[in-house]
């Protein structure tokens, strides 16, 4: 694709705290109308909650969501990009991976998320680019 993870991530993001309650992050994920929340203790990114790690770990258990933490269910094991990777290598560790977002790290600290959803739209726009592009170039016949 020739562009960066920089160009297609979306920056600031919503993050969860590890001892605040999963019905507290929950009720973000409602709010805000996302599937997954990273969580984050003091600074670094430590792990990335999901609504299948709620489900799983929570409702099907019967837990109260508001007595435990998030720190106490969320998935430690992460899988991250940093905002200069290549984003045909970006989406070939989701690929890879099964994960459809991927949280974007300088250091440990996270600067971005990355969704599958962000890198097709920017297939898309370099497609449209390419099209322009192409009906842009002289003719090589001369026009009447």
């Amino acid at each position: 694709m020739g562009k960066n993870v920089r160009d297609a991530m979306t920056p600031g993001v919503t993050s969860a705290n590890p001892s605040q309650s999963v019905a507290d992050a929950a009720q973000t994920m409602k709010s805000e109308h996302i599937g997954s929340l990273p969580v984050v203790s003091d600074g670094q990114l430590v792990g990335m909650l999901t609504d299948r790690d709620i489900v799983l770990r929570v409702v099907a258990e019967r837990v109260d969501p508001d007595s435990i933490n998030v720190g106490d269910i969320v998935s430690g094991d992460l899988v991250t990009v940093e905002p200069d990777q290549d984003l045909d290598e970006a989406l070939a560790l989701m690929a890879r991976h099964q994960v459809r977002r991927l949280p974007v790290v300088e250091g440990s600290e996270l600067v971005g998320i990355l969704a599958q959803a962000d890198v097709a739209v920017e297939a898309r726009e370099k497609k449209a680019g390419e099209m322009l592009e192409e009906v842009s170039q002289p003719s090589s016949t001369e026009r009447a």
